[in-house]
């Protein structure tokens, strides 16, 4: 996008892209789907990127949502909007996008380098740009260089953290990197019995030394390592930075949303009081997925062969905690390259948002995922992608050279 503004305006314009072909990354984005952008309105961007996310602004303004449907609907690329507000391709591939953007950069009659990997910026006194040096000899003399090298998640398709490094070798400083929408990892011991269950539409809650820091109400899935699910990903940056430095995160799922520990209890005490002769087991197989049943059980610490008439009050009421607040210890994300997104980056003091320039090398712009910018899951990510390398093409292109 930015090389395609770049030329558009009739800069001469170089993309030097180290893949052997374009959109390596792209293609994979939503599945194969690829959802571009979302229709929340500005403040919902904002709002998306949390602390950061004022930034955004002017790039926004530039090259909003509706921007953006409009110019893939140019480049014959029709797009849909999902009730939830997630916006696709009406064909749901990613190609059709990747196919937009490539006819953008020939309109604009841009010059693709694939197979050239950059290896770092010349600079003219530390403080201007004189162009880009490549892996293996050689290098492009040019006045302007925009970075849009992504962050580190996904580093088969490319994205191995090159731009950071260039960042640093100019100047700028470096938010810590972790990873951004990810799933988490527990040393409970029966997170194994419970792969492949999805518990659907309960209460996920992030506590952090004992404090609720975030809630969703979603579904959460056990894997082999740990849990995910949607919104544990958006939760996720609460948890990875409250471990870094030695906190103890804890989920706790409440399994019978909208009720209360009391009102669970009492409806725990109807049952026991008209099935009194059942076996307490089969009343957990009643009230929960067949794998987690043996689990709560275990941890009620309750005989499964114990007749329900049997159980005492303060049983029953152990019981109906462990329902609203089933803990699960996490002890770490997974890995930054599994992450959906890199959280931290390029410090954005050090960016002007009016051009997405440095305000440290004279001609030196950045944009999309290289940037400490990450949002939530829903298309916010591609469309900061897209308006901030709309921004930093035009405001490179001023002077015809990039």
């Amino acid at each position: 996008m930015a090389a395609g503004r770049a030329g558009e305006l009739g800069a001469k314009t170089t993309l030097i892209e180290k893949n052997p072909a374009l959109g390596v990354k792209l293609l994979i984005t939503g599945g194969g789907r690829c959802n571009v952008t979302n229709s929340a309105g500005v403040k919902g961007f904002i709002d998306a990127f949390g602390k950061n996310g004022k930034f955004l602004y002017q790039a926004l303004g530039v090259f909003t949502n509706q921007n953006l449907t409009g110019f893939l609907n140019s480049h014959g690329v029709p797009t849909r909007t999902d009730p939830d507000g997630k916006v696709f391709p009406a064909d749901d591939k990613a190609q059709s996008v990747l196919s937009a953007l490539s006819s953008y950069l020939r309109h604009g009659k841009v010059k693709v380098s694939c197979g050239l990997q950059a290896a770092g910026i010349l600079l003219h006194k530390g403080r201007e740009i004189e162009g880009v040096k490549f892996l293996y000899g050689g290098a492009v003399r040019c006045k302007k260089v925009i970075i849009a090298t992504g962050g580190m998640s996904y580093p088969k398709t490319g994205s191995t953290g090159d731009g950071y490094a260039w960042a640093k070798q100019c100047g700028h400083t470096i938010v810590p990197l972790r990873p951004g929408l990810t799933a988490l990892e527990s040393d409970e011991l029966f997170i194994k019995e419970l792969q492949g269950l999805t518990l659907r539409n309960i209460i996920i809650s992030v506590l952090v030394d004992g404090r609720v820091l975030a809630a969703e109400k979603g579904d959460l899935l056990f894997t082999h390592f740990g849990v995910s699910g949607p919104q544990l990903l958006v939760m996720s940056g609460t948890a990875v930075d409250a471990l870094k430095p030695g906190g103890r995160v804890e989920l706790s799922l409440n399994l019978s949303p909208g009720r209360t520990a009391a009102e669970m209890s009492r409806s725990i005490q109807d049952y026991f009081s008209a099935n009194g002769a059942r076996i307490f087991s089969s009343y957990l197989k009643a009230a929960l997925p067949g794998s987690l049943a043996p689990v709560f059980e275990h941890r009620c610490g309750i005989d499964h062969a114990r007749q329900c008439a049997s159980i005492t009050a303060p049983e029953r009421k152990k019981i109906a905690e462990l329902f609203v607040d089933f803990r699960i210890h996490i002890t770490r994300p997974r890995p930054i390259q599994e992450a959906t997104v890199t959280r931290g980056g390029v410090n954005l003091s050090e960016i002007d948002p009016r051009t997405m320039e440095s305000r440290i090398v004279r001609g030196l712009y950045f944009c999309g995922e290289v940037l400490d910018l990450d949002g939530i899951t829903g298309g916010y990510n591609l469309q900061e992608a897209f308006s901030t390398g709309y921004l930093a093409g035009q405001s490179a292109a001023a002077k015809r050279s990039i």
